[in-house]
């Protein structure tokens, strides 16, 4: 097995490590309900599942 003939000081290791960071992730504001959501997901709210502003599926009529 490889070993390192140096040992490698804890601000070169660092230095490589700068690059692996944490992203927020976008949030997006439904234009019919005003609901705030992740981007390209769909939501729930009030028991009907909205995409890009539209009706998906409405577990109201589903019930019923």
């Amino acid at each position: 097995m490889a070993h390192p003939k140096r040992k490698i000081s804890k601000t070169r290791r660092d230095k490589r490590r700068t690059h692996y960071k944490a992203t927020m992730p976008q949030i997006a504001v439904d234009p019919t309900t005003g609901e705030a959501h992740l981007y390209h997901r769909a939501h729930w709210h009030e028991g009907k599942l909205y995409y890009r502003g539209q009706v998906v599926i409405d577990s109201t009529e589903a019930e019923a």
